[in-house]
């Protein structure tokens, strides 16, 4: 990031000689300058090479040398340095520092490497701020690793809560954003373009090979594996997979008015024995409430009335809302086929799928 004078987050150093070519991968980790005894750093070479060379690991990843020194039954992810030079990757991450630049081009900031400008939290804070048109109560600058992390930690509760995260887990933390994990820091930049619904088109389908390095009883192990960053994804920015639905609203509407109208019908047969009552499929389960009350009723449990809001007054709070009561819809076994965005913003087709789970499981229960 050019306009901002920040300290870079603590990282070991490593030497500055120039190695010949031939120099081999493990010669050159000797020549690390970390303050340690000679001997330490041969037994964590040794480490590292025995887990790579380990049997029944044909396919070595490629771990940089710094990442051996764990302590024992500690584990760490990094990404496979080749996973960053494949195309859509590549096209990944320009994408999204191109979008970060058009937001924040009235503050005057310009990020070129998403690494190393986002881990303490300022770029995020200003990003957050932009999108969603608050103010955070957090220091413009911070020095200190631990005044990083307390900024990140308001900054991601924030961000969080706003994309729904408060039951489930999302696949970021502040370690691992401070830590510089481009994964985690790709996840949460792609879970903000879906949740605004940015003005870009992400790349499909984008994999990175992560490797998982474990210490356990002195032993160094590793073993890698796929991770997917993005998936296939349709003009609402949810995953691409055409139904009966789209049929429907394609090239059957009079089929469609049956549809709603078996829907609404089964709705209110329900919201009746609370004295409620539903007359726009479109509209009327904006705000959640509906679908939490809903959900009790059908699952045939109370959903205590602390955990959503019944009267909720801006959108954040309906997001809440139908999160919960997807939360509730996914504990009973049931995928909602929408965002709880789709249905704040009235998005009719995300509704009716919804809607039509909830009648293929529970259509027989009076």
């Amino acid at each position: 990031m050019s306009t901002l004078s920040r300290p870079k987050s603590p990282r070991t150093p490593v030497s500055g000689k120039n190695f010949d070519k031939e120099e081999s991968f493990w010669d050159k980790i000797g020549t690390l300058g970390r303050k340690k005894r000679i001997k330490e750093v041969q037994e964590v070479q040794e480490e590292g090479k025995i887990a790579i060379d380990s049997p029944g690991n044909p396919n070595a990843p490629e771990i940089p040398p710094e990442e051996y020194n764990l302590e024992d039954n500690e584990s760490r992810s990094i990404i496979q340095p080749a996973s960053l030079q494949h195309p859509h990757v590549r096209e990944l991450l320009q994408v999204l520092i191109d979008w970060i630049n058009d937001e924040l081009v009235e503050d005057r900031i310009i990020v070129t490497d998403i690494e190393e400008d986002l881990y303490d939290g300022q770029v995020l804070q200003k990003l957050f701020e932009k999108l969603t048109g608050r103010k955070l109560n957090v220091p413009e600058v911070t020095q200190s690793a631990e005044g990083q992390r307390q900024k990140l930690t308001v900054v991601l509760t924030a961000v969080n809560h706003i994309l729904g995260f408060h039951h489930t887990i999302p696949q970021w933390t502040v370690e691992s954003i401070h830590t510089k994990n481009i994964v985690s820091i790709l996840h949460l930049l792609v879970a903000l373009v879906r949740h605004f619904r940015a003005p870009i088109r992400l790349p499909e389908n984008v994999h990175v090979t992560v490797v998982m390095a474990q210490k356990v009883n002195g032993k160094l192990t590793s073993k890698q594996f796929q991770e997917q960053i993005t998936q296939q994804y349709d003009d609402v920015g949810m995953r691409c997979e055409r139904d009966a639905f789209d049929t429907l609203f394609d090239h059957a509407p009079e089929k469609l008015a049956v549809v709603k109208k078996s829907l609404i019908t089964f709705v209110n047969k329900h919201l009746n024995k609370l004295n409620f009552e539903a007359a726009d499929l479109g509209s009327d389960f904006k705000d959640g409430v509906f679908l939490c009350l809903l959900m009790g009723l059908l699952g045939g449990f109370f959903v205590p009335l602390h955990e959503f809001h019944l009267t909720p007054k801006d959108a954040e709070q309906m997001v809440h809302n139908v999160g919960f009561a997807f939360e509730l819809m996914m504990d009973q076994g049931l995928k909602p086929k929408a965002r709880p965005e789709d249905i704040v913003n009235m998005d009719l087709k995300s509704t009716l799928r919804v809607l039509y789970t909830l009648f293929t499981k529970y259509r027989n229960i009076s």
